[in-house]
């Protein structure tokens, strides 16, 4: 079934199909990076520019995506990830502070891996704040598995430094 229907997998689908949608997961596109830059602010002690999203978002093999509710242009979350031979990475993702808990970051994830099963990638992986219990609690349902550890990655805005946890989900062979 992975490669025959896959769309069907994904956690999103098969939620849409029994819920009305007041939402849309679009491509991030030029027109979104200084929004990407305003969410990213909201959650990182070392925000990103537009211009970084930008710069990234030029690079071969970066993609990501943009959720909005219907009819507003305004973001609620953003992805950013790289894909390089069959390897990629989440660089970035981010909801808004007051959009969490309603499903925004599993679909921002879900469009990603929809994404990487088309290209035929073979693996996941990103970096994730030890203490941060709500996107540890969704990677774990989408399957990630930890894989390595990086001591005093993260700096808080009050200056204390956090683990940073190593995820890794298997996509599949090629």
């Amino acid at each position: 079934m992975y490669w025959y229907l896959p769309w069907a997998w994904t956690l999103s689908f098969w939620e849409n199909i029994v819920t009305p949608v007041d939402h849309v997961a679009e491509p991030l596109g030029p027109d979104d990076v200084e929004w990407a830059a305003a969410l990213h602010s909201q959650a990182f002690s070392q925000p990103w520019s537009g211009d970084e999203f930008a710069a990234l978002l030029s690079q071969a093999g970066t993609f990501g995506y943009v959720v909005r509710r219907t009819g507003q242009a305004r973001p609620v979350g953003v992805v950013l990830a790289r894909l390089a031979a069959d390897e990629a990475e989440i660089l970035t993702i981010v909801v808004d502070k007051a959009a969490r808990g309603k499903g925004f970051g599993r679909l921002l994830m879900d469009n990603v891996l929809q994404h990487l099963h088309a290209e035929r990638a073979a693996s996941l992986f990103l970096e994730v704040e030890e203490t941060n219990l709500p996107a540890l609690k969704l990677y774990r349902h989408l399957r990630f598995e930890e894989v390595g550890r990086r001591p005093a990655y993260y700096v808080g805005s009050d200056g204390q430094r956090q683990n940073a946890l190593i995820l890794k989900r298997t996509l599949g062979s090629r």
